[in-house]
């Protein structure tokens, strides 16, 4: 460990130890096959266990050491005092061993601002855990498909599930974690099960192999199952080669970094600051970038409006082609505050 570390690097250090504690906590949950499943607004907005824990666990350990940061999360949780187990205090030495950007050297725990979303790709989740606990529940049940086809089905969706830590300063993105609990889960028992991707701005990115969509080719990642005519219409003006519809912000931005996509694209309500803040902060750290649907950057101050009203564009290259493709009626629909 350098001599002493900035605040950023510390947070960050501890931010993937906690975060790695999050993906045991959603693989355990998954693993009981009793989610604890509630409706927050309705039947596509779900909470389960898995959420519960994870934010009790990422709020309470960064809090404890870092008592002066601002942390948002998604979940509109009571007060009440966290169980010692959910409680991590480790701190991933990688981290402390890298140089804090010069920007960030003086930065002071009171200055930042944590966003947290807890079970991103919650709906893929619970429908996960259907095919492989109650597979007469499964959406996919119609087609009666057998125990390993849904299986296969489970793991596809698992894929999609991330656990998202942000750190914005000023306003700004600046640092962040993905977690990906199920990552390597088709593998099996005895197998190095979840990653953590993690970056800052002016150092890099890691966890991941950086690759890009073949040079001319156009893919497009967009909403499994929030799509409405706006989504479809935008997405269609890109003239995409092909359109890769799944689950969870986190995962686009993955599908980004590992050349699997050339474009995220999403023109409707839905997303919140907790979903974008630590994809957008990896991103931009390999040269990517995120805006809204106009190209326009969003905010992540503690007072700022969660919602991110206006859309979301994100890509590795070639933003500007992206952006002026967007129909005029798209960005008539989502107006600029």
């Amino acid at each position: 460990m350098s001599g002493n570390p900035a605040v950023v690097m510390r947070l960050m250090a501890s931010a993937y130890a906690v975060a790695e504690k999050a993906g045991a906590i959603t693989r355990r949950v998954l693993q009981s096959g009793d989610l604890g499943i509630v409706e927050k607004t309705g039947a596509n907005d779900l909470q389960t266990l898995a959420d519960r824990l994870v934010q009790q666990s990422i709020c309470a350990s960064l809090s404890k050491h870092f008592p002066q940061i601002t942390i948002i999360g998604e979940e509109d949780l009571p007060e009440e005092e966290v169980k010692e187990d959910l409680i991590e205090s480790g701190q991933f030495e990688e981290i402390l061993q890298k140089a804090c950007p010069v920007e960030f050297n003086t930065l002071k725990e009171e200055e930042l601002v944590v966003w947290v979303d807890p079970l991103d790709g919650t709906k893929e989740y619970t429908e996960a855990a259907r095919c492989l606990y109650l597979p007469d529940q499964a959406e996919v049940s119609h087609t009666r498909l057998d125990a390993s086809e849904l299986r296969r089905t489970a793991l596809r969706l698992l894929d999609h599930v991330t656990v998202l830590i942000g750190i914005a300063h000023g306003g700004k993105a600046i640092a962040g974690v993905i977690n990906q609990p199920f990552y390597n889960y088709e593998l099996g028992a005895g197998a190095q099960m979840g990653r953590t991707l993690w970056g800052v701005l002016g150092l890099g990115a890691f966890g991941f192999q950086l690759q890009e969509v073949p040079d001319g080719k156009r893919i497009v990642t967009t909403t499994r199952s929030h799509s409405n005519k706006l989504v479809t219409d935008c997405v269609e003006a890109m003239e995409p080669d092909e359109v890769i519809k799944v689950g969870g912000a986190g995962n686009k931005i993955i599908q980004l970094l590992e050349g699997e996509a050339s474009a995220y694209v999403f023109a409707s309500l839905g997303c919140k600051k907790w979903d974008t803040c630590a994809p957008e902060a990896i991103l931009h750290a390999v040269g990517g970038k995120l805006t809204d649907m106009h190209g326009n950057a969003y905010r992540y101050d503690a007072n700022v409006k969660h919602m991110n009203s206006t859309g979301v564009l994100a890509t590795l290259r070639n933003h500007q082609y992206y952006a002026s493709r967007v129909p005029q009626s798209v960005l008539q629909a989502l107006k600029t505050d």
